[in-house]
């Protein structure tokens, strides 16, 4: 049976500098996916370490399916082995000198379960990670995809409450990573298990997530689905984190309810959308995606002129710098065939709906 997992108000504090984990509250209900994201040092890591019992908090309270398993101020603390977790890391972590069966069964060994059932467990969970074929292959003989899979069989085939996974994909190539990461959701989803996923690639955070919880210097930015995360940014740091690059800077000279208008300077003035409590007068930032923003069409509210100053063309897309406002911008077309020139002025729309603004407090947050 999956478990639930709520993680209320936590800190940790190491000896010196501000906290990595700084009341940090969340909540995955049975059998959902949630994902951590942010980058390196901003506390994902160390919370899911604490969950796992491998780091002791300073405070707060972590429960599992409704049991206190840490609170510094009630002096709980119950040791990893109780929590009946399982864990999958970036390193594979299997045993060198066992064959593929062996290593998942190992698990099993210290548990009070009866030789047939931990037999049929061995080749059901296989079957499910997709290694039937292997399982009397020396462990070292296999590619790192299929070390990882053996990884995640281990941590499976004792049936834990909860399973977290602390950048699993991280040492695989490219083409490894992305093959796994699409059969990872499928095999958990299949299992009906409970998981919190932590990473610093977007794409695996939406790709696995139920819900996404995006963090920076220990604290917890927003939680929400991935097209939440993707559309409805809490602040200019999830949206810059989560690929909307691009700022204009303005003043933000009017509001329609959802919506605003921004001056971008010398008189020129499009619509955004308000993402935060904003009033006329306020200096904001306006974040843009390079895919919202169209070259060669000049429609709705926001249709003004740019230079394109330079191309990547990539096969399947193509990557426009241009000057806009006075402003480098990245614009991404797709299509097999590169249409704008570069020294061209070339008609651009920016979507209302995709620009979304922000106060301005100075440097960009994501910097």
């Amino acid at each position: 049976m999956t478990a639930t997992l709520e993680v209320t108000a936590l800190s940790k504090r190491f000896a010196i500098g501000r906290p990595a984990v700084d009341g940090v509250s969340f909540a995955v209900p049975r059998g959902e996916i949630v994902v951590l994201l942010g980058p390196s040092g901003c506390g994902k890591t160390t919370t899911l370490r604490c969950v796992a019992g491998l780091e002791h908090p300073t405070g707060g309270e972590i429960s599992i399916s409704g049991k206190l398993v840490s609170s510094p101020a009630r002096g709980v603390l119950v040791p990893p082995r109780a929590r009946d977790l399982g864990m999958v890391f970036q390193s594979y972590a299997v045993w060198p000198h066992m064959t593929v069966r062996q290593n998942v069964s190992y698990p099993l060994k210290h548990r009070k379960i009866a030789r047939n059932e931990a037999s049929h467990r061995v080749d059901e969970v296989l079957e499910l990670v997709g290694l039937t074929e292997y399982a009397d292959r020396p462990v070292v003989a296999l590619s790192g995809g299929q070390m990882q899979r053996v990884a995640l069989a281990r941590s499976l085939v004792y049936r834990p409450q909860l399973l977290l996974l602390d950048e699993p994909l991280s040492n695989l190539d490219a083409k490894l990573r992305l093959r796994l990461r699409d059969d990872l959701r499928v095999i958990l989803k299949q299992t009906g298990m409970t998981a919190l996923y932590v990473t610093h690639d977007q794409a695996e955070a939406v790709v696995l997530g139920d819900r996404i919880g995006v963090m920076r210097d220990g604290r917890l930015l927003q939680i929400g689905t991935p097209h939440a995360i993707y559309n409805r940014p809490v602040d200019l740091f999830v949206a810059n984190f989560t690929g909307a690059t691009n700022e204009l800077a303005g003043t933000l000279v009017e509001c329609n309810g959802a919506f605003g208008v921004v001056d971008f300077g010398d008189g020129r003035r499009g619509e955004a959308a308000l993402l935060q409590p904003l009033g006329p007068g306020d200096k904001v930032r306006v974040a843009l995606r390079p895919e919202n923003i169209a070259i060669g069409r000049q429609d709705g509210s926001n249709a003004f002129t740019a230079k394109v100053i330079d191309r990547r063309y990539q096969g399947t897309q193509t990557v426009y710098d241009i000057e806009l406002f006075g402003n480098r911008l990245e614009a991404l077309e797709l299509g097999t065939a590169a249409r704008h020139p570069v020294g061209v002025e070339a008609p651009v729309s920016l979507s209302r709906e995709a620009c979304w603004a922000y106060r301005d407090t100075g440097p960009s947050s994501y910097e």
